[in-house]
């Protein structure tokens, strides 16, 4: 699993100290920003310079509230590594406690916007990494 630490600052609170739901995807897209630059070793600066990874799908399952000063844990595996699209799995939880379950899809795009092949290279670290968590 790729891991991202991500403490609850007073910025993703609502008045009631409990995480705004909306700020869990910042959260989310932190992790897969963090995971590209780290395991891909693609970083946003470089995608974004002629295409981007939007993401085509996304579901949530919210189980239990994060509160200001918890941290959180984002857990990312790949779950299908596609010519053009990437299936992936985000698990947050704090100590034992999950708080969220996602399963999301990225595409990858060109500068026009169109669906594009992922380089070789990144789409090797890719599948070498699910193949890592495949029992």
């Amino acid at each position: 699993m790729f891991r991202y630490h991500q403490p609850v600052s007073f910025k993703h609170c609502d008045p009631a100290g409990i995480v705004f739901y909306p700020r869990y995807f910042e959260m989310i897209n932190d992790c897969i920003e963090t995971f590209f630059s780290a395991v891909a070793e693609w970083s946003f600066v470089e995608i974004h310079k002629d295409g981007a990874v939007p993401t085509a799908e996304i579901r949530t399952r919210f189980v239990k509230p994060s509160r200001l000063g918890d941290h959180l844990v984002l857990s990312l595996a790949v779950t299908h590594t596609g010519r053009t699209s990437l299936g992936l799995t985000i698990d947050c939880a704090c100590g034992e406690e999950t708080r969220f379950e996602t399963e999301q899809t990225l595409v990858n795009i060109d500068a026009a916007g169109k669906p594009t092949p992922w380089p070789d290279e990144v789409k090797e670290k890719l599948q070498q990494f699910k193949e890592r968590l495949d029992p």
